[in-house]
């Protein structure tokens, strides 16, 4: 029996087969094929996921042969892509048309409806994740039929479509809302944590882009901001300093394998919750040495977006993939809970479906809308069927 395994190599399981999928007749196909013999089908996307969600525990779908720009339009600043392709893949062909996509995070592996269907982000207060720049996308249903859905048509299966957490069929292809494409400037230094926390909100309001990665058992942090210039390009690209198209800028090379717990707390209360996750791994957890990572999104009115309805931190822990994270995780857990906090759905958390239901306000209208397109939950794995209301 074949095995499916995540990015990390700490998510696998026992599945009975891997469909990749070639062309959307083929994944309508595919569904009705299933449905007919009771199977379930997930699409895991890059596999990037920490979490169970992209778990597929019956047939799989790799859907990275449809993959690239389909379309764009410079006027209205769109442009319709294949599900599977990497965020990676898109940057050059959108500079080619003159756009680019808002913002993207510092790894730039995963496939973009994965990333849309998880809420994935970057950094930037003003700046949304990527589930907010999503306008239209091609499903496949539950009975295999192929959907166009945007939010004038189809307003529920639309709002939670945007974060769908790959439950609502198979995404074929995104429309998403772009803009035109733009130059970055990237300047990193180190510093004391204790010197750089009291900076944090004017490093916040004064650019674009601001993040930080702190070293446990240290007061080393490594700080980054990023704003737009209108500049030349210069090649090669550096590490701490770096100038040329967003695209080129903002993903980082991130080669060790790790697993990851990332939660999104009410803005105003970041630093407090970090000083708390510091003294954490200073009390309970010295021999860490993984670093945290700081980061801001704005605001959105996606359902089951972390940073819905309110401007968001979101800090980032980690560990090594040959280590046991569960006490780590489910300690610093409890204080993202104490703060408010809500996961990021394709990094680790231990939340049952009534905790999650009690910190989205939308997660009642958003299991309605998933529950009419999919009755039979052909698209659940068995992380989604514990969650159900």
């Amino acid at each position: 029996m074949p095995r499916w395994s995540n990015w990390s190599g700490k998510q696998q399981s026992k599945i009975q087969a891997q469909h990749f999928v070639r062309s959307e007749d083929d994944a309508a196909g595919l569904v009705v094929a299933c449905a007919q013999q009771g199977l379930r089908v997930r699409t895991a996307g890059a596999g990037h996921s920490h979490s169970q969600v992209a778990l597929p525990d019956q047939v799989a779908v790799d859907l990275s042969g449809l993959s690239g720009v389909i379309s764009t339009d410079a006027e209205q600043r769109t442009a319709w892509v294949w599900a599977g392709s990497p965020i990676y893949s898109l940057g050059r062909p959108l500079w080619e048309a003159g756009l680019a996509l808002h913002n993207q995070g510092d790894i730039d592996r995963q496939a973009i409806a994965g990333a849309t269907a998880t809420g994935t982000h970057g950094t930037g207060a003003t700046l949304g994740n990527l589930s907010s720049r999503v306008l239209a996308a091609e499903l496949i249903t539950a009975k295999g039929q192929r959907l166009t859905v945007t939010e004038s048509s189809e307003p529920a299966l639309f709002q939670a479509l945007r974060t769908h957490l790959g439950s609502l069929g198979i995404v074929t292809r995104l429309q998403l809302q772009l803009r035109n494409a733009y130059r970055l400037h990237q300047r990193s230094w180190s510093q004391g944590l204790e010197n750089l926390l009291p900076e944090i909100d004017s490093h916040i309001a004064e650019n674009r882009h601001f993040e930080f990665f702190w070293y446990p058992q240290t007061d080393q942090a490594h700080a980054k901001i990023i704003n737009e210039t209108e500049a030349d390009c210069v090649y090669p690209l550096g590490d701490d300093e770096r100038l040329a198209w967003s695209y080129e800028v903002l993903p980082s090379h991130r080669p060790v394998r790790h697993t990851e717990m990332e939660y999104s707390i009410p803005a105003e209360h970041g630093i407090d919750c970090l000083r708390e996750i510091q003294q954490l791994l200073k009390t309970r957890f010295s021999d860490i040495a993984w670093p945290v990572e700081y980061r801001t999104v704005a605001a959105d009115d996606v359902w089951l977006s972390a940073a819905c309805q309110r401007p968001t931190v979101t800090i980032s822990v980690h560990q090594d993939i040959g280590a046991d994270d569960e006490p780590y995780f489910r300690a610093c857990e409890a204080v993202f809970s104490r703060w408010g906090g809500r996961p990021h759905w394709g990094k680790v958390n231990y939340l049952s479906g009534s905790e999650l239901a009690a910190i989205h306000p939308q997660w009642s209208h958003w299991w309605q809308a998933r529950d009419a397109a999919d009755p039979e939950g052909i698209f659940l794995n068995d992380y989604m069927r514990s969650l159900q209301p």
